[in-house]
């Protein structure tokens, strides 16, 4: 196969023109292209205000592909396509009796469990909230009725906190093995929408991700792996400096002598524990803010221009970034085009939020984390779950500046960069639910956060003409934006100083997001396999 990169064809091309750009590309007649398939489809919308293009990535098959290539040589955007294909590294020996454990079913413990169960190693999956469509009304009560359930919502259950998100697939982690290929395919033969393999910014959106979830769940079970579902780990099994297998909340004990931790980054209570059993882990920077709402309609004509809803470009993105003046960075985070801002907290008396959207991102509005990065050695000095007490407090500020009820402090931007409260909201109606409280989000965040944030929204607002509208809509608080500790590990991918445990993904600091968690999944399970048939 040969890949060709950058093939420009306009917004509105025929099918058959990708085929026959190919052909004019490589100077072959059309008989001699067997057959192509999609890599890559972006577009480049800087030129807005005159035409935008669609950029392909193609994979090429060919006859006398070796003279072509010769032909070629100089030519930078046409070479061997590469081989992407995933290759197990080892498979279970018959009569093999040890099971592996993975404790948490989000990205990670997903695909950590799915290649551990293609490999024949038969893993034990226990994940703390339930199965994902029970999940799904569970965190309904909350959105709808108030009602929180502290094993079951947009934090804990099956698929993790990615399920109820933008459900975005992509990633700038580095991946020599491809193994981000590996886990969108297997996202499509679990259901999900073909174009995930060549979209530049592939996503799912939540409600496909359930079922998808769900589908993998099973497959993993078909191959002899085995899903436990409101199975809580509550402390360690442990031995000579090495782990011997977990306890549950009731009282039983799983043995194994190897257990991925595949934890959400809002496992407090688990990292609590695994803190209390000196497990080493340290301190890490993460982010905090606020999600503001604008109409999506404002978005896409700032970044789209003409090319405003545009049915093949759907709803426009963005992201940004200002280095404050008080040394702070301030970013757009997990933006959500078409989407809404979701009741995201998992624990009682706590207000936190995120960002959601449904495959077909048609919401009225756009929403992202507008965050502040802050670091332990500036803003929260301690031990390990200092971070985790600084996310609490925050949290907890947010519960009452609501009024309590788990409604989230909100402020018109006009409001919050005059420095005055909002007594009520304007034209950009806001989508939390269960509803919002009009307050000064001044009180919500330390001093240094309010003044970068108000120093970086007129400067994105010269990039995105409307950013800092009067009317759009601040809601509080985003505190969880990665985990603020990292379960340390070495070389090969275990704990510093418990063998066998294996921390993995977003909550052990390792990831970021659906893809990298899933890729970060295949490589500790593959580090499990290798142990696994490794002679004692």
């Amino acid at each position: 196969m040969l890949r060709i990169t950058e093939l420009k064809l306009p917004l509105d091309h025929p099918d058959a023109a990708l085929r026959e750009a190919i052909i004019r590309r490589l100077g072959i007649d059309a008989a001699d292209l067997i057959t192509f398939r999609l890599f890559r489809r972006s577009y480049d919308a800087r030129k807005k205000h005159s035409e935008i293009q669609f950029i392909y990535t193609v994979d090429v098959e060919v006859r006398n592909e070796a003279d072509l290539l010769r032909q070629l040589a100089e030519d930078r955007h046409v070479g061997p396509a590469p081989d992407m294909r995933y290759r197990p590294e080892v498979h279970a020996p018959e009569g093999l009796r040890e099971r592996p454990v993975i404790v948490g079913f989000g990205p990670a413990g997903i695909f950590a469990a799915l290649i551990l169960a293609q490999g024949g190693f038969r893993p034990i999956v226990l994940e703390r909230g339930p199965e994902v469509r029970q999940r799904t009304r569970d965190t309904w009560g909350l959105w709808r009725n108030e009602i929180l359930n502290p094993e079951s919502n947009v934090q804990f259950g099956e698929g993790g906190a990615g399920t109820f998100s933008d459900g975005k697939l992509y990633s700038q982690i580095k991946d020599p093995r491809h193994h981000g290929r590996k886990v969108l395919e297997e996202f499509v033969k679990a259901g999900a929408p073909e174009e995930i393999l060549y979209s530049s910014k592939p996503h799912i959106g939540t409600f496909r991700l359930t079922g998808v979830v769900a589908h993998i769940r099973e497959q993993i079970k078909a191959l002899g792996g085995e899903v436990r579902f409101r199975n809580k780990v509550t402390d360690l099994l442990m031995e000579d400096g090495h782990v011997r297998g977990v306890m549950l909340e009731g009282g039983e004990e799983i043995p194994s002598r190897h257990v991925i931790l595949a934890l959400g980054h809002s496992a407090r209570d688990t990292f609590r524990m695994l803190h209390a059993r000196g497990v080493f882990m340290e301190s890490k920077p993460f982010s905090v803010g606020f999600r503001i709402e604008h109409p999506q309609s404002l978005i896409d004509k700032a970044r789209l221009g003409k090319y405003a809803g545009h049915p093949k470009l759907g709803a426009a993105d963005y992201k940004l970034v200002h280095h404050a003046g008080n040394g702070r960075s301030v970013y757009s985070f997990c933006m959500c085009p078409g989407g809404t801002v979701v009741a995201a907290t998992s624990e009682p008396e706590r207000v936190v939020t995120n960002g959601m959207s449904q495959y077909s991102r048609n919401e009225r509005n756009a929403n992202a984390g507008i965050v502040v990065g802050i670091s332990p050695a500036q803003d929260y000095p301690g031990g390990p779950l200092a971070g985790i007490e600084f996310q609490e407090g925050l949290e907890s500020l947010a519960y009452r500046l609501g009024g309590g009820n788990y409604h989230a402090p909100a402020q018109r931007v006009g409001d919050f960069l005059a420095g005055q409260a909002s007594s009520a909201l304007g034209s950009v109606e806001p989508s939390y639910t269960p509803g919002v409280t009009a307050t000064d989000l001044a009180q919500a965040l330390p001093d240094f956060a309010i003044q970068a944030l108000r120093e970086a929204l007129p400067v994105f607002d010269r990039q995105i003409k409307g950013f800092a509208m009067g009317d759009a809509v601040l809601t509080g608080v985003e505190t969880r934006t990665s985990a603020p500790l990292r379960i340390t590990r070495g070389q090969d991918l275990q704990s510093l100083n418990l063998k066998g445990l294996y921390p993995a993904g977003e909550g052990a600091g390792y990831a970021g997001g659906i893809l990298s968690s899933g890729v970060d999944g295949i490589r500790v399970a593959e580090a499990v396999a290798r142990d696994l048939v490794r002679p004692l």
